[in-house]
């Protein structure tokens, strides 16, 4: 889709899928010609997985790239899934044609990211040959970083396990282009503070090696006001914006010759437009319709506090809603269609106008749905909808089961699906029927021995509300077909 920024500049969203991982993007042109591109990499809070995306960088005359880090539901760091590092190959592409599309040479682009970001940039800018990289209190050690602070995205980069062996080999990645002096002629600007509770392990062991780099720049914030990792980024932002504006009108503050000027507003822009229209989000078609909003009703009056959306969008996964192009919420769909989503924000008193747009399981977007409504004080809060809950009738708790192909079956109040987990690892889920009840099973054999299935009832927006542990034991012969594996 594309929507208008807050100072006019278009934003477009597309998603390249000619890699082995689906790339999603977002893009905005170049103001007067300037012959230059940003990339900008996500950090863990970034909204929506896209860093630098709140209208910091609406002042930016260069080209801009942003892209999602979010592949097969995960964060990556824009290298890898699970060790698979087919998710490197496919950013670096979606950059490659973007920049070739521009008439570009890796000489005209920037690197841009802070935290996880920062790593990206920095490992991608080395690799690759990029001459500018900004990049703002980076990790250096990502798999140990991943594994001991943020153990969630360790799994989704690392694997269930986090094996040793893979955080020694993702720890490894960024030293080892730096001990081998890759690409020694990039413009490093590199932001970091002593406030930083990262700074001891993740990067003044690194110093040395980038030093190394003639044309490196350390940028080292002490400020009270500074007093953990994320407020060194927006303690910078004013000199980071100033490197940003140099670099994209051709001047690295540092060594070298200076160009200014670098603009050509009468350019030929048709390869970038074939390769926009080629990747493009958005489905045109009625096979994938704009998602349906029951509540709140067009033109009505909600809560300031309190106010609830649902409705329907068949054959998406969630729907995304966005209000004067800032993102609010993705609530996930169920089985049968149905979204709904509380803010978790007080709207402020006055007229609203929320956008709403549905994405299909392949991340393409639908054509987007809007909704004008009023928060008002006064407005009545809407009654809350009882909780989900669910009751498993196959099999018992803590019985045992003479067959391999394991049935699950019971009643689920107020539950709009029924999800299941085994050992902590999602299984599926199914839709529950209108009476209540609801059936599943794997599809697969289970092997022989004893289990623990949580069987969880969810509402319409995928809240979960009641989870019931089921144990229980195959005492069958394990099945000719093979070994169960709970899919990842």
């Amino acid at each position: 889709m594309s929507k208008a920024a807050s100072k006019g500049r278009d934003i477009v969203t597309g998603i390249d899928t000619s890699g082995a991982y689906p790339v999603e993007y977002r893009f905005a042109r170049a103001r007067k010609g300037n012959r230059h591109l940003t990339v900008v990499f996500a950090n863990l809070a970034a909204p929506d997985d896209y860093g630098w995306s709140t209208g910091v960088l609406d002042d930016l005359r260069s080209n801009i790239l942003w892209i999602r880090d979010r592949f097969q539901g995960g964060i990556s760091y824009y290298l890898c899934r699970e060790m698979d590092f087919a998710v490197e190959r496919s950013v670096i592409e979606l950059i490659t044609k973007v920049m070739r599309s521009l008439d570009l040479t890796p000489n005209d682009v920037t690197l841009w990211g802070s935290s996880k970001g920062g790593s990206a940039a920095l490992y991608f800018g080395l690799r690759y040959g990029f001459r500018n990289i900004v990049a703002c209190v980076p990790q250096f050690l990502i798999g140990t970083f991943v594994r001991d602070v943020y153990p969630k995205v360790g799994r989704s980069v690392l694997g269930e396990g986090l094996a040793e062996e893979n955080v020694r080999a993702l720890d490894a990645v960024l030293p080892d282009l730096l001990r081998a002096g890759a690409n020694p002629e990039a413009n490093i600007y590199l932001v970091s503070s002593p406030q930083d509770e990262q700074y001891t392990v993740q990067v003044e062991p690194f110093l040395g090696l980038l030093q190394r780099y003639p044309n490196f720049n350390f940028i080292f914030s002490e400020s009270p006001f500074i007093t953990e990792h994320n407020k060194v980024t927006v303690r910078n932002v004013p000199p980071l914006l100033g490197i940003a504006y140099l670099l994209a009108d051709g001047i690295a503050p540092r060594f070298g010759t200076v160009r200014n000027g670098y603009e050509e507003p009468d350019r030929d822009s048709s390869a970038l437009d074939a390769f926009l229209a080629a990747t493009a989000k958005v489905q045109q078609t009625e096979a994938f319709p704009p998602p349906v909003v029951d509540e709140p009703a067009a033109g009505g009056a909600v809560p300031c506090e309190g106010s609830r959306f649902t409705g329907s969008a068949p054959g998406a996964v969630r729907v995304s809603a966005w209000e004067n192009g800032k993102f609010l919420a993705s609530p996930k769909v169920a089985p049968d269609g149905t979204w709904g989503w509380t803010p978790a924000k007080p709207w402020a008193p006055g007229s609203h106008r929320v956008k709403i747009f549905a994405v299909s399981p392949t991340g393409l977007h639908s054509k987007t749905t809007e909704v004008v409504f009023t928060a008002d004080e006064a407005a009545a809060t809407p009654a809350a909808a009882p909780a989900a809950s669910v009751t498993v009738l196959m099999p018992e708790a803590r019985g045992q089961v003479l067959s391999t192909a394991v049935a699950f079956r019971g009643v689920a109040a107020g539950a709009a699906q029924v999800g299941f987990r085994h050992n902590g690892v999602f299984l599926g889920a199914v839709a529950v029927a209108p009476d209540g009840s609801w059936a599943w099973t794997a599809g697969r054999p289970w092997p022989e021995g004893s289990h623990l299935v949580e069987v969880v009832a969810a509402d319409a927006g995928g809240l979960e509300h009641h989870c019931v542990p089921v144990p229980f034991t195959v005492v069958a012969a394990p099945a000719p077909t093979g070994y169960f594996a709970p899919h990842h």
